[in-house]
């Protein structure tokens, strides 16, 4: 909009607009504006400022030889229209969108700061109605203003204020980006030594957890051991279910803009799930076995499957980390990382499988009632290793009926060398509420020497001396080739 400009708010011309350097010819009446014209006001608004227009003669803005083309006249007087503001910025979707072959009307998408909505996004939305019947932009996306943890503007002055550089040169710039997504941003956003402190650590997490899957991948091509879904060992499909749960959260975040949503996921799922549960229960798998044996390729399958997504699906996000860890993935059809898509709806859909989630998230609360009756012994040194132990679990018959089909995984579960199920004494006044009741005693049998758990015998053959008969196959495999 152009509109006339009172006296009244010349000193405040910088709030309402900027002045159109044009003058009319004092004869006719014109409109005369030319590129001498605008070229010699800038001069002089670069010497004296804006308000310049009106606080300086009308002569010191007209180039020489300036005359009016309607009727020759060589008098004018300054023109006191001025260009609004908002107006400028509003309509710079026609400026550039509508200039750019390759790219489109409306925008797919406007982001500034949460004060716009009465500013570009409103001048915007104004001028997209008034010339095109519709907004310029598909999509709104709104953020705070950074302040430190008192609720202060960062500022030099307050010497509250922390450099992207430095932070970038003590951690790395991954951290800036991961602190970003971490944030709500559509509240204020604050920063501080602390807070970034807890995002290098909850980074740390992340990068070893996926540096621990990348590493028993080295002798894993999935062209060749890669095992069908319904071949891999339950476990392997639970902790695929599980990511494909994250996956599915991951993807809706992303359309949704929700990055605080993406961080908590990823950040849950490798320190709980992958880190503090899958870790621990897959490494006699995959440092024990035979480098071929089903299990440990099971294992290894699945473990290409997440890393492989997670790469992925963090790269918008943790981009050199991702980069860093695509150079050591096995199969990789795309160069680069940030040139390869997400894993699709439809695939995570595939290793979905909320039945077999919920009962392993009852064999895993098991879990967690024998580690906690476990770790008092190792303290009081009662036991040194987990495996030294052996785990009596009392269970209704009900409960027994669940847990016995898991009996064989269940050592391996609660990485100890012996379990027990034992019928349980039911309350015969509250039958259904009896929990499985754990006690823990000393495993019997002998230590074998290569996977330390005890055993009912190990060898004498010179051989094999001191090693189960799982550990010899596995050792077998290895010198038959």
């Amino acid at each position: 909009m152009v509109a006339n400009r009172p006296d009244w708010c010349i000193s405040r011309q910088r709030v309402w607009g900027v002045p159109i350097p044009a003058v009319d010819c004092t004869a006719c009446g014109e409109a005369i504006i030319t590129p001498a014209l605008v070229e010699q006001a800038a001069g002089v608004f670069e010497r004296y400022g804006a308000d310049s227009w009106y606080e300086r003669p009308t002569e010191d803005f007209v180039p020489a030889g300036l005359a009016c083309p309607t009727c020759g006249a060589t008098t004018f007087e300054r023109e006191m229209n001025i260009l609004d503001v908002w107006f400028d910025s509003g309509s710079s979707h026609e400026a550039v969108l509508s200039q750019w072959p390759e790219l489109t009307w409306p925008a797919d998408i406007y982001l500034e700061g949460s004060d716009q909505h009465r500013g570009w996004f409103q001048s915007s939305l104004m001028v997209g109605l008034g010339t095109r019947g519709r907004p310029p932009f598909r999509q709104i996306v709104t953020n705070g203003f950074l302040i430190d943890v008192e609720g202060r503007k960062m500022s030099k002055s307050l010497g509250n204020s922390l450099e992207p550089q430095d932070v970038i040169r003590t951690s790395g710039a991954d951290i800036i980006r991961l602190w970003v997504a971490s944030s709500d941003y559509t509240e204020e956003i604050r920063l501080s030594n602390e807070i970034l402190a807890r995002v290098v650590e909850a980074y740390r997490k992340i990068r070893n957890t996926l540096r621990y899957l990348v590493a028993n991948l080295y002798d894993f091509d999935p062209a060749t051991d890669r095992v069908d879904r319904a071949r891999l060992e339950e476990v392997d499909r639970y902790i695929l279910a599980r990511y494909a749960d994250v996956g599915e959260r991951i993807l809706r975040a992303y359309e949704a803009y929700d990055y605080s949503t993406i961080f908590q996921a990823l950040n849950a799922f490798t320190t709980v799930d992958l880190s503090a549960f899958y870790a621990d229960v897959s490494k006699d798998r995959l440092y024990t076995f035979a480098a071929r044996a089903p299990e440990r390729r099971s294992a290894q399958t699945a473990m290409f499957i997440m890393a492989d997504g997670l790469t992925r699906l963090m790269a918008p996000i943790l981009s050199f980390t991702a980069d860093e860890i695509w150079r050591y993935l096995p199969e990789r059809l795309e160069e680069s990382v940030h040139i390869a898509v997400f894993p699709s709806a439809d695939d995570l859909a595939v290793l979905a499988d909320r039945e077999l989630a919920a009962r392993w998230q009852m064999l895993i609360s098991l879990r967690e009632e024998v580690l906690a009756q476990i770790e008092p012994l190792r303290k009081n040194k009662q036991i040194g290793s987990s495996l030294q132990a052996k785990v009596v679990v009392s269970a209704t018959p009900a409960e027994l009926g669940q847990l016995e089909p898991y009996a064989k995984q269940l050592p391996m579960l609660f990485i100890v060398s012996d379990v027990e199920l034992r019928p349980a004494r039911v309350d015969v006044a509250a039958p259904t509420e009896a929990q499985p009741r754990v006690s823990i005693e000393r495993a019997g049998g002998v230590k074998c020497e290569r996977c330390w758990r005890y055993v009912r015998a190990i060898s004498t053959d010179p051989a094999w001396a001191g090693l189960c008969d799982r550990c010899q196959d596995a050792l077998a495999e290895t010198v038959n080739g």
